[in-house]
């Protein structure tokens, strides 16, 4: 089986392995794809059309992601106190 993800470049790609975080590419947030926020908006029926994949948390910053506030906190606290070098490696 082979499934989409998004690169370090923004671009889509395929791959035999699942993504282990999913995105918004409207929004350009990543979280956990168990986030809570984003199960409860499809239990809602918004439609996933938005939907993004990432191997990876470097990869989803790369790309021009941020963290997601609810699912990835401390992250998110991270990102938004220190601007464009917020991991702490």
């Amino acid at each position: 089986m082979s499934y989409t993800l998004i690169g370090r470049d923004g671009r889509a790609y395929a791959s035999e392995e699942k993504g282990l975080l999913g995105g918004n590419g409207r929004t350009r947030v990543y979280g956990t794809m168990d986030c809570p926020v984003a199960l409860s908006l499809l239990r809602r029926g918004f439609e996933p059309v938005h939907r993004v994949f990432f191997a990876d948390e470097d990869t989803a910053i790369a790309a021009g992601f941020r963290p997601c506030g609810a699912c990835l906190r401390e992250r998110y606290r991270e990102w938004k106190a220190g601007g464009q070098d917020w991991r702490a490696d």
